[in-house]
């Protein structure tokens, strides 16, 4: 067996707390409460109806708190943030960090929900939702500015197409926005 090779990144997991300037996904923690919210939801509905039913049971029970804990892990987003120069992605179990300065490839993936798969030099892979990236617009700041870095130094050797696809929807939207605002 071969052994592995092992890249040694600035960003690595176990580095001391976040630097003061990362800025983080608004909406996590309202779509976190949604999650929580149907979840509970479901397990409520499914207890009444169980209970109105002929009783609760023990196994019916432990069948809808999984069933609603199951929902509550599928809805749940990832958490995503960014400082200069670097992108993290956390999920319920999972941290991914890439970074952005150093990018060698930004693209689609394929799938029924359009996500955005960034890989560095150094062999790390971060996957989110670009959703994430448009309604938070500092965020992507700091992704397209690393990223334009990238590009610049020649890392970036796929994916500029990616990124300047993702620029044009974020301004399009941007100017939906100023003109639902000011009522054109």
């Amino acid at each position: 067996m071969k052994p592995m090779k092992l890249h040694k990144t600035p960003f690595a997991a176990g580095t001391p707390a976040e630097p003061p300037d990362t800025v983080h996904d608004t909406s996590w923690p309202a779509e976190a409460r949604a999650a929580t919210g149907c979840a509970v939801l479901l397990l409520a509905a499914c207890l009444c109806i169980d209970t109105m039913d002929g009783g609760l049971e023990t196994w019916g029970t432990a069948l809808w708190l999984t069933l609603a804990v199951l929902l509550f892990v599928v809805l749940l987003p990832a958490r995503v943030s960014a400082a200069p120069n670097r992108l993290t992605v956390r999920g319920l179990w999972s941290r991914h960090s890439v970074r952005t300065d150093r990018l060698v490839s930004v693209r689609w993936s394929n799938g029924v929900a359009q996500r955005l798969v960034l890989r560095d030099r150094y062999g790390n892979r971060a996957e989110l939702d670009p959703g994430v990236l448009i309604a938070n617009p500092p965020l992507w700041q700091l992704v397209d500015t690393a990223a334009r870095t990238s590009q610049r130094e020649g890392t970036l050797l796929c994916g500029g197409t990616a990124l300047d696809q993702l620029q044009r929807r974020i301004d399009r939207e941007t100017a939906e926005t100023v003109f639902k605002v000011s009522g054109l």
